[in-house]
């Protein structure tokens, strides 16, 4: 099936699918030009991109339908515009398939005159398991494939807030941070094994994150490959039981091995998140120990929840990290999901969290 999907990729070129969609011929030149410091978007998909602060994105991870108008702009302001890249493991174990695979990725990427691709592969792996060894390979071939082909391009890899078997991905991470350019370290889903008490936390508490940076750097990961990534959203979980002391117990969702898990809650973007801390029955609160926001409300069927996010301040203590590692960059899950309309109030809070990402 994957060499006909190659085939098909091959001819799609051929017949001139490659013809530059924007205004300069220019613009469809991949963007090889390295900066100082990696601002790494993901973006789902629509128009909000036009409404990104461009003076400081340099990455954007494109994980909605294509967009020529998209990569046109980012071209234009240096960015590169990279694939989403991910599979079954169990179809790469195969060097045929893994071979076809990258092929079709990078075809795809030429026809749309694209800088990379990002692998997104969060699925489980056991150590020492044919599907491990299969997916250090494919990164080491993606990498290889693409820089051999389109110049300049980009290969990153999305990895768990800490490199601890996490939900159960027990990559080899060295092996894979040495093949690709950068590792995405997605700081959030902190929530998504939860071995103590079922109860609602925050969904990237500080000294957590901080630990899982420790953790990649014990590991002797090259920090100008590490991006850090931030969340834009937060959880929203209903309380089976709030105590007086503001502890909202959850209910058991187990995953991965974990009796309870932030699947208990519901994943809330920023936007939503400013509009309704503002109608709560507490207003933003602030944790000291988990050094993160969250506030309470009551439903119109009078249960209780309890919302945990992250907002500027929350985010700038995350930030300092960067430089002070001498990290890439930082990023973000996703830059659709803030409020991008004119409202003076949400155009202000929109403002802030793109400032966030520059550190306190």
């Amino acid at each position: 099936m994957l060499r006909f999907v190659v085939f098909w990729a091959s001819i799609f070129a051929i017949c001139g699918a490659n013809v530059c969609p924007c205004q300069s011929q220019q613009l469809c030149q991949p963007v090889s030009e390295e900066r100082d410091d990696e601002v790494f978007v993901f973006d789902v998909g629509g128009k909000t991109w036009k409404s990104y602060n461009w003076s400081l994105v340099t990455t954007v991870a494109a994980f909605g339908k294509y967009d020529a108008e998209l990569m046109c702009y980012a071209h234009s302001k240096g960015a590169r515009v990279v694939l989403k890249g991910d599979i079954p493991l169990s179809d790469i174990v195969n060097q045929d398939n893994r071979t076809a695979w990258i092929t079709e990725k990078v075809n795809l990427a030429k026809s749309q005159f694209m800088d990379g691709i990002n692998l997104d592969i969060e699925q489980e792996v056991e150590e020492g398991s044919p599907q491990y060894y299969a997916l250090t390979a494919l990164v080491n071939e993606t990498t290889e494939a693409f820089h051999r082909e389109i110049p300049g391009s980009q290969v990153s890899f999305d990895v768990a807030w800490s490199p601890k078997c996490i939900d159960k991905r027990c990559y080899d991470y060295v092996a894979i941070a040495q093949s690709c350019d950068l590792l995405f370290v997605m700081s959030y889903d902190e929530q998504s094994q939860i071995m103590g008490d079922c109860i609602a936390m925050a969904n990237a508490p500080l000294n957590q994150t901080l630990s899982g940076y420790y953790e990649y750097m014990e590991l002797k990961v090259d920090p100008r490959k590490i991006v850090m990534g931030v969340p834009w959203y937060g959880y929203d979980y209903p309380c089976l039981n709030l105590s007086q002391g503001g502890v909202c117990s959850i209910a058991k969702v187990p995953f991965r091995g974990a009796p309870c898990s932030d699947a208990a809650g519901r994943q809330k973007p920023y936007s939503w998140i400013m509009k309704q801390v503002s109608s709560s029955s507490s207003g933003r609160l602030w944790d000291e120990e988990q050094l993160a926001p969250y506030f309470n409300y009551k439903d119109q069927k009078g249960q209780m929840h309890q919302v945990w996010y992250d907002d500027p301040e929350s985010i700038c203590g995350k930030a300092g990290l960067v430089k002070l590692a001498g990290f890439r960059g930082i990023g973000m899950w996703n830059g659709n999901i803030l409020d991008y309309s004119s409202n003076p109030v949400a155009r202000q809070q929109t403002v802030m969290m793109w400032n966030a990402l520059l550190g306190c």
